[in-house]
């Protein structure tokens, strides 16, 4: 039983690190798009909050995405006076996604995503020896 634990405990992580890479990937492909005109927001950044969830079933703790929240933090500034939207002054708002952090974040997410494949690949491997021993 304890072996299944494993096995759903790595699942709802995979799981959790799928969606974020998701959102990653989003905010990448957003990270130069500008807003149509001065009066409206470029893209906001995303990010993935977790929480555990208690399966009473199994006795386990399960990670799951809580919520998918905007980051309010200030968009960036960039003048170009001949752009659509730019403002009286001459600036485009740009989306507050940078690449690099998305990049590191995406690592993160994709070894996260890797530990808990290992996780249950073991967990597989030890099930399938502990079969053969019965037999």
């Amino acid at each position: 039983m304890d072996l299944l634990k494993s096995l759903m405990v790595s699942a709802s992580g995979m799981r959790a690190q799928s969606v974020r890479m998701r959102v990653i990937s989003e905010n990448l492909a957003n990270a130069n798009s500008v807003a149509p005109s001065p009066n409206v927001d470029p893209y906001r950044r995303k990010v993935v909050t977790f929480e555990n969830e208690m399966d009473n079933q199994l006795g386990v703790d399960l990670l799951k995405v809580d919520k998918i929240e905007q980051d309010h933090s200030k968009f960036e500034r960039k003048y170009d006076p001949g752009h659509p939207a730019a403002d009286k002054n001459g600036y485009v708002r740009m989306p507050n996604v940078n690449p690099f952090v998305e990049m590191m974040d995406m690592r993160q997410a994709q070894r996260s995503y890797e530990a808990n494949l290992t996780m249950i690949e073991t967990a597989k491997s030890m099930l399938s020896k502990t079969v053969g021993i019965l037999r």
